[in-house]
């Protein structure tokens, strides 16, 4: 029998996470295991040093943090193309969102990853600048005004970025998000909003942290002791209005960015520029890039066609934006590289013309 089995956990932590919180409290990182007849002690067995177990444990408000984990790229696979079972770190995802909460376990190269999902959860809003600065209707477009218009003009505090851990930054902005909601007669614009605006805050409510964080203990206890099989692989939670639990299977995409193992298709027409192939990538629920940069291979030579993370780059590039991509060489069929801090690899494309 197994006296003392410890699992070794790799968290990716927040500061002020809640949901990981209340995970901590509820999924303790020893578990004993004992019969009547033996005594409990700290020296592991083989056997127990064999059912340690690592996974990922994650509770992040920022969707794109998960392209930060690298699960995906250490996978191995053998020549008939199946993953390598003793390379895989399962990975177990919560969050909530007021009375709305998830749950799930993703096994890397076996069932669905982030990736394969992405185009479920929406982008982050983002207010045009024509309503913040000539019709505001919310509190929040008054404290994004303050913040991203007169901010940089006024310069309260020199060149410093906003940040909205100083009390004296979020103090500044909400005054003026205040004079600017009285003269549009908006009501709304406290403190705490304006900070929940800066700093991007998720409202959060106990009651359902704690649910989706019990959630997540349990499938980490199932994944290290092998006791039970784990969520397959997707469960929602919501209790506005009564009591409502849902459990499904997400499809794993052959042609995931992350998890698939060929180029992604892309269709435009022969009059389309680099630009509006940036912008897809940017503004597309699949992808959801920030700062793409792109390459690919022409007449067997590598050239880059634009780079915005290298200022020299960015601005010897820069013209090729308002090219055609057939003015760049890309031809029907072509394939390109894209690397952005949303993916721990370059994604590779594939271009097809209409």
């Amino acid at each position: 029998m197994i006296s003392l089995a410890k699992i070794e956990i790799m968290r990716k932590r927040r500061r002020g996470g809640s949901v990981i919180k209340q995970i901590q409290k509820q999924s303790e990182t020893r578990i004993n295991f004992k019969n009547d007849n033996e005594e409990s002690g700290d020296e592991l067995t083989e056997e127990a040093r064999s059912r340690i177990r690592t996974m990922v444990i994650r509770a992040k408000d920022k969707l794109t943090f998960a392209h930060l984990l690298v699960l995906m790229s250490i996978l191995d696979y053998d020549e008939d193309g199946n993953v390598d079972h003793s390379t895989i770190i399962p990975m177990v995802d919560g969050g909530t969102e007021a009375f709305k909460g998830n749950a799930t376990v993703i096994i890397p190269g076996v069932t669905a990853c982030i990736e394969c999902t992405l185009d479920l959860y929406p982008p982050q809003v983002n207010y045009p600048m024509c309503t913040l600065a000539s019709t505001p209707r919310l509190p929040e477009h008054c404290v994004e005004f303050a913040k991203l218009l007169q901010w940089p003009e006024e310069k309260p505090f020199g060149d410093i970025a906003v940040d909205g851990d100083n009390p004296q930054h979020v103090q500044w902005i909400y005054e003026e998000a205040f004079k600017r909601s009285e003269d549009y007669n908006i009501k709304g614009v406290t403190y705490r909003l304006t900070q929940g605006v800066i700093k991007h805050i998720i409202p959060a409510v106990a009651s359902t942290n704690a649910v989706v964080a019990a959630a997540c203990a349990l499938e980490v206890f199932k994944l290290a002791t092998n006791c039970s099989k784990p969520l397959n692989n997707y469960m929602v939670f919501n209790d506005s209005d009564g009591l409502y639990t849902y459990t499904f299977e997400a499809e794993k995409k052959e042609d995931c960015s992350a998890c698939g193992r060929i180029p992604q298709r892309l269709t435009f027409s022969r009059d389309d520029t680099l630009q509006n192939l940036l912008d897809h990538l940017v503004e597309s629920p699949l992808f959801q890039m920030k700062a793409p940069g792109i390459t690919t291979s022409i007449n067997g030579k590598n050239k880059t066609l634009y780079m915005q993370s290298v200022p020299s780059i960015e601005a010897v590039t820069r013209p090729n934006l308002q090219k055609k991509l057939t003015e760049l060489g890309i031809t029907d069929g072509h394939e390109i590289a894209v690397a952005d801090s949303t993916s721990p690899k370059p994604i590779v494309f594939r271009i097809y013309f209409e």
